[in-house]
């Protein structure tokens, strides 16, 4: 798992480039939001299980057939799998956040999903939604905290959005 600051430098570096004005804005912008990623990340922690709650909720009132007899969250285990993996969404979200680099998202959570998924016949599209409705729940929570929002705290919620979006699964 990298960060923001280790990605650009090992860009950098592979290349045996100096730091040019480019690289030196993209640190600014990254330390600039440090203290913000880390609080918000806190306001997560503290709250993640509402948070999860609140999202599988949400989804289940907009997709009912999901709960339905024959949906993919019907039964308990599979109603407890979905909010197991809604967490895992949020966590590694939350890592992301912190590092300001979506690689933990691609190596921990996008590799191997589309071989998962289909094996469990899970249908990504109300995976993707849910996702949706956390990101919009993880910016309420963050901005009644008093915390700034903004790209810093959407970019790995996009990025999982985006990248599951586009795999055919």
């Amino acid at each position: 798992m990298r960060d923001a600051v280790t990605s650009l430098i090992k860009n950098y570096d592979r290349t045996g480039r100096y730091l040019d004005r480019d690289a030196i804005d993209q640190l600014k912008s990254y330390f600039s939001t440090g203290t913000a990623r880390v609080q918000a990340a806190a306001v997560i922690n503290s709250n993640a299980a509402t948070l999860v709650k609140q999202a599988a909720s949400t989804l289940f009132a907009q997709v009912p057939e999901l709960i339905r007899p024959g949906g993919n969250a019907y039964t308990t285990r599979r109603y407890a799998a979905c909010l197991r993996d809604m967490d895992y969404y949020l966590r590694y979200a939350t890592y992301a956040l912190v590092a300001g680099d979506m690689d933990v998202l691609d190596e921990r959570v996008l590799q191997g999903l589309r071989e998962t998924y289909n094996s469990l016949n899970v249908p990504v599209g109300p995976t993707v939604f849910g996702i949706g409705i956390l990101k919009d729940l993880v910016a309420e929570q963050v901005a009644s905290a008093g915390l700034p929002t903004g790209d810093y705290l959407e970019q790995p919620f996009d990025h999982l959005i985006r990248e599951l979006g586009e795999q055919d699964i």
